[in-house]
């Protein structure tokens, strides 16, 4: 068991050529002699029972076949059963679907036979995990997460995701014309800091939001997240600084505040429109979080170039 690989299949991830694509990750897995057995999910949040019981099985090697949301789902598993320590645990991804933002800091390509290259190869670091407490749940993430204006993206996105691809572009703008900035109060690093703010980011990778780089990213294994205040945003300051989103420049905006910690706590002030938490992509809740950090908590499969 110990070098056989279990593989979690999320089949909605396939752009409605799923099976196609299933058939040839079987056939290249089989090919560089990879030895798997595989589950696929069937509802929301089905990958937590299915790696808990995959590790209960005595599996110690996980691949996730799917986006940030799967991936997501199977951090959690892992991170959540008490079976065996979770730096034990490997993981390596198959990309599929269109958000996939964390393979990007690796440099993961998302062209099948190269993805299952890197998991023949097996190079593999520790990287840190994330967890949010809130009153009423919990998580952890891999990537990045935040509250605020990004949280009301991700809480626009689930309601239009019936419209398809356009779904991002239209919550997205909805979020620019109707989110209201909301009061913080954030306790990092032994300071309180008291701000109107259009969000705040905590990451330990380097790309969230489709490709965007909104923290002033450092290392994911160092154990500290990269945080990042934005204040007082304005539709035009968003409008004007588009580029900046991208190629990492607007932690340098003079609105921008940036910090490193491996842990922080954020109240907003508001009592009505409770501003909502988002972690990898999926939203969490909504209200004050605790964030504390895992460092190097679990073994990922990256390129040997990387």
């Amino acid at each position: 068991m110990s070098d056989s690989w279990f593989v979690i299949v999320n089949p909605v991830a396939g752009k409605g050529n799923f099976n196609k694509i299933w058939n040839t990750i079987q056939q290249e897995l089989t090919t560089q002699k990879i030895p798997f057995k595989y589950a696929q999910t069937t509802h929301t949040k089905h990958e937590i029972a299915l790696v808990q019981n995959a590790i209960n099985e005595g599996f110690k090697k996980i691949i996730s076949v799917g986006g940030d949301g799967t991936l997501h789902h199977i951090i959690n598993g892992i991170m959540s059963q008490k079976t065996i320590d979770s730096q034990e645990i490997t993981v390596a991804v198959i990309p599929l679907g269109t958000g996939n933002d964390w393979i990007k800091t690796y440099n993961i390509s998302k062209n099948i036979k190269e993805a299952i290259s890197y998991i023949k190869q097996e190079k593999k670091i520790h990287q840190d995990i994330g967890y949010l407490e809130l009153k009423n749940t919990s998580s952890y993430f891999f990537n990045v997460a935040g509250i605020g204006y990004d949280g009301y993206v991700v809480n626009k996105l689930n309601k239009l995701k019936r419209f398809g691809h356009i779904a991002y572009l239209l919550s997205g703008i909805a979020g620019l014309l109707l989110y209201k900035k909301t009061e913080f109060t954030i306790e990092v690093n032994n300071q309180i800091i008291e701000t109107k703010c259009l969000m705040t980011l905590f990451g330990i990778c380097k790309f969230s939001g489709g490709g965007m780089q909104l923290t002033d990213y450092k290392n994911s294994s160092n154990g500290l997240f990269d945080i990042t205040i934005a204040k007082n945003f304005s539709l035009i300051d968003l409008l004007f600084n588009i580029k900046k989103l991208y190629n990492g420049k607007i932690v340098e905006h003079k609105k921008v505040e940036t910090h490193l910690s491996n842990s922080l706590l954020i109240t907003p002030k508001n009592t009505t429109d409770v501003p909502y938490i988002e972690a990898d992509g999926e939203l969490i809740g909504q209200g004050s979080v605790k964030v504390t950090m895992f460092k190097k908590a679990i073994k990922i499969v990256i390129p040997l170039k990387s």
